[in-house]
């Protein structure tokens, strides 16, 4: 069983944060899951997305948002991919809601959630 598996098989990007208070997928269709736990405040992130920003108080990161659309998605992906935290497989994730699937950083390459909880 993977670190991302539980006992009734691999977490589903749905199975994480508040999806019945999520707005429309129309509107948001990207979902920003967030390993905080991990995050040792490199501040990449910040420094390629306006959706990040350093926490002065905690020295980690944290979006302004965890629901993006369209036009926020290319930063997003972007911030997910520069994150060095976890030996470079990062701790920003960015889902497509429509396939649930992840699509950044996505380093086991088949869209699976790619988390260490």
């Amino acid at each position: 069983m993977s670190d991302s598996e539980g006992s009734d098989g691999p977490l589903r990007p749905s199975d994480v944060g508040d999806e019945a208070n999520a707005p429309p997928i129309d509107e948001k269709p990207y979902k920003i899951i967030f390993e905080a736990n991990k995050c040792f405040g490199a501040g990449r992130c910040a420094e390629v997305a306006d959706n990040w920003e350093m926490d002065m108080a905690s020295g980690l990161a944290r979006p302004k948002s965890y629901f993006v659309g369209e036009d926020e998605l290319e930063e997003n992906v972007r911030a997910a991919e520069v994150c060095p935290a976890k030996k470079e497989r990062g701790v920003i994730h960015v889902i497509d809601r429509r396939k649930d699937e992840e699509i950044a950083p996505d380093p086991n390459g088949d869209g699976s959630l790619s988390v260490d909880w």
